[in-house]
């Protein structure tokens, strides 16, 4: 028999959610979580024509342009809804949507590269990962393929989780550094109650975090970085020193990845706590 116990972290600052694939995302007050993580997150995607391969930027060489798209939904997400619909803002500032019939045709011009604009399918699909050259990096200048999870566009897992004390704690590291939520893309940002200034997450690992009243998370391990968060993007200036700061203090790590165990409604300002279990 046993019975859980709740530990207080904090509360939900920013939630964000990325509808297309390494383009620029939205920030919102609420949304819904599913087995998929936030609903519409990493929904679409574009896939070279030549290769098969997912576009990311993780391999700027080849999609240099990606961070200066941005991708919202047209419409409030329902975890009904058949289809979720994407408005793309270019980087000229001209719009396009998921309806347009001539979509892939201006998304090709503008990335100078025959690409397809759709879902996940069924089939495992290939991405590629540039690796710069720095220490403490498990490739060193290299071009590497990964596969995606099955019928996804995710790297890895479906949820991201970053908190302030991490954050906080890089920029004590490298202070000439702009140590922006934007440059790591998490889901979930979260401010800790203890204003402690330090890799916080990486005790999560293994744990259940309870969101709100609804949302439970399985921590399922740290997120490694790469290339992406050197990267320029907005007013955020290219900087290698934001990822060799990760790797020389933190084993490449920001923020975790997570699993999702029940679903639901979460919000700005909900409460974050760590469920334990205690045997009786």
């Amino acid at each position: 028999m046993s019975d859980t116990t709740q530990t207080e972290l904090g509360s939900v600052v920013s939630l964000w959610r990325y509808p297309v694939k390494s383009m620029m995302g939205e920030e919102l007050n609420a949304t819904e979580v599913t087995e998929r993580g936030l609903l519409g997150d990493r929904a679409y995607a574009l896939v070279d024509s030549s290769d098969g391969k997912v576009a990311t930027a993780k391999n700027p060489r080849k999609w240099p342009r990606l961070f200066d798209f941005r991708a919202n939904l047209i419409e409030q997400a329902r975890v009904s809804a058949k289809v979720l619909p994407v408005r793309i803002t270019l980087p000229n500032g001209t719009t396009i949507t998921s309806d347009d019939n001539d979509l892939n045709q201006i998304l090709s011009k503008a990335l100078d590269r025959q690409v397809t604009f759709g879902t996940a399918q069924r089939a495992a699909v290939n991405a590629e990962e540039y690796w710069p050259d720095m220490e403490g990096l498990d490739h060193r200048d290299t071009v590497t393929d990964f596969t995606l999870p099955e019928e996804t566009f995710f790297d890895c897992a479906m949820v991201h989780l970053l908190t302030t004390a991490t954050l906080d704690r890089l920029r004590e590291l490298y202070p000439q550094g702009r140590f922006d939520v934007r440059r790591f893309r998490p889901n979930i940002v979260v401010q800790l109650v203890s204003g402690e200034k330090s890799f916080a997450e990486n005790v999560w690992v293994g744990h259940t975090l309870a969101i709100g009243d609804q949302v439970r998370l399985n921590i399922t391990g740290p997120c490694g970085r790469c290339v992406m968060t050197t990267l320029a993007q907005g007013d955020l200036p290219k900087d290698p020193g934001i990822l060799r700061t990760a790797a020389q203090h933190n084993q490449v790590n920001v923020g975790v990845y997570a699993s999702v165990v029940r679903g639901g409604a979460i919000r700005r300002s909900d409460r974050v706590r760590m469920e334990k279990r205690d045997r009786a």
